[in-house]
């Protein structure tokens, strides 16, 4: 049980605005106008600067023509390198340093005060009192898309820390997709026993806590600790004002509530990171208490498809199938979740080939590793597996179909994969590792000596127009 203490003073934790300074600090952070509407066009410009920037857009402006105060931010995980830098190490010590935390997570230490909690609406209007933007264009309406929603297993009290996409579809009432992991699990407990599942939503925290919410635990495994150990310090929670969630202290915005027993509503479409709708159907529902949050509070909102979606997703998932092919195959050195697979379908694994055959194995554990898997390209060391072009290549020079390429039919697949039959699915393996050969120049690749300690400021000319005419003028 945790020990409740006072907040110190002095200390202050990471949290959203200390990205944000960072960001800004390296030029990544840009600030939009005032006024640009929450519906789509907010959506708009994040979509165009994804690729190199976050996004603050000041007083967006509300769909019945009302100004927010609050700010929203987007864009925060638009690059690998971007969350490697909020973690505070190199990228390639990313994957390592998440599967040492998820390994040995750090305790949350609770505390009876919090930023969070400044300010209590109990009388709850979520779209007089958020900005929540709408996204896609088919998408049915504001959707809190960045919120952890955590939940309390309803028997051990232990907590779990997800991300669900959540349609806006009252002043107090919120659609929820729950797919089926530890939320969903935790749901079907209290709705058996006819109690509503308490929960809260999360909204404007640190990257390592969105990050630890995507982690692959096993039920009972709370991905806040995971995050204290990311951070290196504990995370300071706080009891909620309604229910007994606890949540971040000094995140920016908590909605309170519960999911309902019994009561199923509609919800979608969304557009969602396989870059299609997910459709409209019943889903279950949170009937909301309260809603806290900071003084002057920074709402936090991820594009449905966009970058950010990609790979806040991604390298969580990475990190725990590297650890499950490492534990059968040491010389599995690296993986990547492609964002051409939407950083979910397409894994690619980086091995030592030693022996004839295991890349088809390694394939196969692949598989297991999770359902969402479809395609799996395994490569030699050689192989740069951040460079779309990379892998290519080494499909094209190392594969050949009638020997290397692995087929299963009839698997659990992902059902928001539009290609598959309510989420069966074919698997596809591809090895594409050079066979092994006595031949030291059978599949040794080329290079040129010395490309790499090219400095090109002194091999290249300054003003190569002015260099061209005096060549031209001396040959004519």
């Amino acid at each position: 049980m945790l020990e409740p203490r006072p907040r110190p003073a002095a200390q202050t934790p990471p949290d959203l605005r200390t990205w944000l300074a960072d960001l800004a600090a390296r030029g990544r952070l840009a600030v939009a106008r005032e006024n640009v509407p929450l519906a789509h066009d907010l959506a708009a410009v994040a979509k165009r600067t994804e690729r190199d920037k976050a996004v603050l857009f000041p007083h967006p402006l509300g769909s019945d023509g009302r100004v927010h105060d609050m700010p929203v931010v987007v864009n925060l995980f638009t690059h690998r390198q971007w969350v490697a830098d909020a973690l505070g190490v190199s990228e390639d010590q990313l994957l390592p340093h998440v599967l040492a935390a998820a390994a040995k997570p750090t305790p949350c230490v609770e505390v009876t005060s919090a930023p969070v909690q400044d300010v209590v609406h109990t009388e709850v209007d979520l779209l007089a009192q958020l900005p929540v933007p709408s996204h896609n264009e088919l998408d049915s309406g504001p959707y809190i898309t960045a919120g952890l929603l955590i939940a309390r297993n309803p028997v051990t009290g232990v907590q779990n820390v997800s991300i669900h996409r959540c349609q806006i579809s009252g002043p107090n009432r919120i659609g929820v997709l729950l797919l089926p992991r530890h939320t969903l699990a935790y749901y079907r407990m209290a709705e058996e026993a006819g109690a509503a599942l308490e929960i809260a939503i999360v909204i404007g925290a640190h990257p390592a806590l969105l990050l630890a919410s995507q982690a692959i635990c096993a039920l009972d495994e709370d991905e806040m600790e995971i995050a204290g150990s990311l951070l290196g310090r504990p995370v300071e929670v706080v009891k909620c004002k309604t229910n007994s969630v606890r949540v971040p202290a000094c995140a920016e915005i908590v909605v309170e509530g519960r999911i309902l027993p019994k009561v199923r509503e509609p919800e979608g479409p969304f557009g969602e990171f396989p870059q299609y709708y997910g459709p409209r159907a019943a889903r279950e529902v949170i009937e909301v208490d309260a809603v806290t949050h900071r003084r002057h509070p920074i709402f936090h909102t991820i594009v449905g498809g966009s970058f950010e979606h990609l790979v806040l997703g991604g390298v969580p998932r990475e990190a725990t199938l590297l650890q499950h092919l490492k534990r059968s195959f040491p010389n599995v050195l690296d993986v990547r979740l492609t964002r051409g697979g939407t950083c979910r379908y397409h894994l690619v694994v980086k091995i030592d080939n030693e022996r004839e055959g295991e890349a088809k194995n390694i394939i196969l554990c692949a598989f297991g590793g999770h359902y969402d898997v479809k395609q799996v390209v395994v490569v030699d060391k050689d192989v740069d597996i951040s460079s779309a072009e990379e892998i290519e290549w080494a499909v094209a020079t190392r594969f050949q179909a009638d020997r290397d390429m692995v087929v299963v039919s009839g698997a659990l697949g992902s059902k928001l994969d539009p290609s598959t039959d309510g989420g069966i699915s074919a698997k596809l393996g591809l090895d594409a590792t050079a066979p092994l050969s006595d031949d030291p120049l059978a599949f040794r690749r080329i290079r040129v000596k010395g490309e790499e300690s090219v400095d090109l400021n002194e091999a290249l000319v300054k003003d190569p127009n002015a260099a061209f005419a005096r060549i031209v003028a001396q040959v004519s």
